[in-house]
């Protein structure tokens, strides 16, 4: 069934191009790129797609992260407006796009994450992003909620899509080594190479840390590497490898009292950590028509997850996946029309195993299930232009989800469910000039649990928690979405009000902290609001002050336990600003991190952190052309804060907050020859 539901996905994309058949746009999409422009013509292409995109997107280049200690997507995106992040110890963050995954305090969920377009959550839709390392993007891209369909994502919170460099976008090597504070240590060597009939590149990077909390330490050795081969003029054929290694002490959630007071403490209790070997291999075959592209590959993910928490968690599973696309565009009755269409189906199976935790090592066997999940995500969304500049657009994408729990030692726990959702999109774009847009949409998401949420543990005897199928529904949810982007004289803005009306909302909470696993459930109705912007202000030639802000009000509505209450964990107010003084050769770059009044604790909404401001500073100089010096400071102040919070019904002292990042310096040397 599913293979035949690809098979439908391309035969439709041919039959599209039948009728789109005519000369491209080449003068709308240059329009649509003007905002942005780079060097880059690999980043200006992904500048066009954001930019013919009615609602909250944006492209994130390497050189706004490459001058720091990027070891997380926290550090990658925290000038993207609307990613919310915050880490809570080593690579361990909480990354939430419009309140996505709210109240997950552990791996991520209500995000679709892709490298090269292809996508790396498993095939249940949940991920690890710990797998992506942001020393070898070459440049992300951020599609905010439904924005997320033109690359195939359902979900609340949209979607990220991480581009590696090939051979041809850097050629050439590059040597880095950085570390500093907590004895963190990094290097990476990326070599890239290209002639007429293909092009190669591979970057092997390692890392260690002790980290900033006792039980932290982490060291990780990744590899990734891609080769094109040009099999004509309008062919092309790319296959890539990414191999990680990844050891990850958790250090655990705090009471308030020791997050404030003593923040490099740790959790030693059953030696919890979260260990991954995972091997990725894809392959894409890109087509360049008369009037678009077409593209179509596979993929392969191996992955073997070995979880010390309040029991050892073995993991085994093998995802494989089938995608195909299609973008045109041409005239149909002399109006400019594109068009978009792709298909996508994901096929995992796994095989999870639990045991007692004796100090981290595996005991007495208390689970043994085989999962098997599908996941085909179809869609198609069409944009035409009535009048010159304005563009009305509709779309939307057809979800099918297969998930099977095999419970070998309990079979009354085993269990299977179907899930089927459409999710349509309405839109429109209006250009005014090359250098402005304002937009609106409205669109549906639908979010399929996976098997964190559907095999949730019940108690049996004698205390033990034993994992088996429970059933719950899809999270459903229509946004309404206006906003803006643009540059005019010495500003760039990117500013969204967005409302999402939820039904069914996959909220989670701590039944026992750090003994039995968070319990998820379906809310009534919540309500998801803000504001996400963005403002960049060019004051002189030698000095740029960047800002984002978001504004998040989260709440239940009309709920029988909670009333209008707030959904904890997320602040309702969050401010960073960064100057660049100097130039390209050297320059100082002094920020801060403002959280005004702290997040919500519990869903009664008896407890409230406290807010906070840190200031960091970052500062680079060319020593001579492509080798170069940077820092990295943070947290100067040495302030003592709650970052991150693990959502309680009802807060009475329990370790359920993660501190802020301590003072820490790093320092590096790059090098590109």
């Amino acid at each position: 069934m599913s293979a035949i539901s690809v098979v439908r996905g391309v035969s439709l994309c041919a039959l599209a191009c039948s009728f789109l058949s005519v000369p491209a746009l080449a003068d709308e999409a240059a329009e649509q790129s003007g905002i942005i422009v780079t060097a880059n013509p690999v980043i200006d292409a992904a500048a066009g797609r954001v930019h013919s995109t009615a609602g909250g997107a944006n492209v994130v280049p390497a050189q706004e992260f490459e001058d720091k200690l990027a070891v997380s997507l926290r550090d990658a995106l925290n000038f993207s407006a609307g990613v919310y992040t915050q880490p809570r110890f080593g690579q361990e963050v909480r990354i939430s796009i419009r309140g996505s995954g709210l109240s997950r305090g552990f791996h991520m969920r209500g995000l679709t994450l892709l490298q090269d377009g292809i996508p790396i959550n498993m095939a249940d839709d949940n991920g690890d992003f710990q797998e992506l390392d942001p020393q070898v993007f070459q440049h992300l891209e951020v599609y905010r909620g439904g924005n997320a369909l033109r690359v195939g994502g359902s979900t609340l919170g949209g979607a990220i899509n991480a581009v590696t460099p090939t051979g041809r976008t850097a050629p050439g090597a590059e040597l880095r080594i950085d570390g500093g504070s907590f004895d963190t240590q990094r290097a990476k060597a990326a070599y890239g190479y290209a002639n007429d009939r293909g092009d190669a590149w591979a970057a092997i990077t390692a890392d260690r840390s002790d980290g900033d909390r006792d039980h932290g330490r982490r060291k990780a050795l990744r590899f990734n590497g891609n080769v094109g081969l040009q099999l004509s003029d309008r062919v092309e054929t790319r296959f890539y490898a990414s191999v990680q290694s990844i050891r990850q002490e958790l250090s655990g959630a705090l009471t308030e009292a020791d997050a404030l007071n003593n923040p490099a403490k740790g959790n030693f209790i059953g030696d919890q950590a979260r260990d991954i070997d995972s091997i990725r291999l894809q392959n894409r075959t890109t087509v360049r028509l008369e009037a678009g592209q077409l593209s179509f590959g596979a993929y392969y993910n191996s992955k073997s997850l070995d979880h010390p928490i309040y029991q050892v968690v073995d993991q085994k599973s093998e995802d494989r996946g089938l995608f195909a696309s299609l973008d045109l565009t041409g005239e149909v009755g002399n109006l400019p029309v594109a068009l978009t269409l792709g298909s996508q189906a994901r096929f995992g199976r796994g095989d999870f195993r639990q045991f007692v935790n004796v100090n981290g090592k595996a005991g007495a066997l208390t689970s043994l299930q085989k999962a098997r999940a599908l996941t085909i995500n179809s869609y198609g969304e069409a944009r035409v232009a009535p009048v010159r500049g304005l563009w009305l657009i509709a779309g939307g994408i057809y979800t099918h989800g297969e998930r099977q729990l095999d419970n070998r030692l309990v079979p009354a726990r085993s269990g299977d469910a179907k899930f089927d959702g459409f999710a349509p999109k309405f839109g429109l774009l209006f250009e005014p000039s090359q250098t402005m847009q304002f937009y609106a949409n409205y669109s549906r998401s639908v979010e399929l649990p996976g098997f964190i949420e559907l095999g949730q543990p019940v108690t049996g005897p004698g205390g033990v928690a034993l994992p088996g199928f429970t059933p719950l529904e899809p999270q459903r949810a229509w946004t309404a979405e206006i906003g803006t982007r643009g540059n005019w004289g010495i500003a760039r803005w990117d500013v969204s009000f967005y409302r999402a009306d939820i039904k069914g909302e996959l909220l989670q909470y701590n039944v026992q902290a750090g003994v039995i696993p968070a319990a998820t459930f379906n809310a009534g109705r919540t309500r998801h609001q803000g504001i996400e912007a963005g403002l960049d202000l060019m004051l002189a030639p030698w000095a740029v002050l960047r800002q984002v802000y978001q504004y998040n009000d989260f709440r239940f509505r009309g709920d029988a336990q909670f009333g209008d209450n707030r959904l904890p964990v997320v602040p309702r107010h969050v401010y960073r600003g960064e100057i660049r003084l100097g130039t390209e050769r050297m320059s100082i770059s002094p920020a801060v991190e403002w959280v005004p009044q702290g997040a919500w604790v519990d869903y009664r909404n008896s407890k409230r952190a406290n807010g906070y401001a840190t200031i960091n500073v970052g500062a680079q100089a060319e020593l001579q052309p492509g080798v170069t010096m940077f820092l990295d400071a943070r947290n100067l102040t040495k302030k003592r804060a709650v970052g991150d919070i693990g959502a309680v019904v009802s807060y009475n002292g329990q370790a359920a907050f993660y501190p802020i990042e301590r003072r820490a310096i790093y320092a590096g040397l790059r090098a590109d020859f």
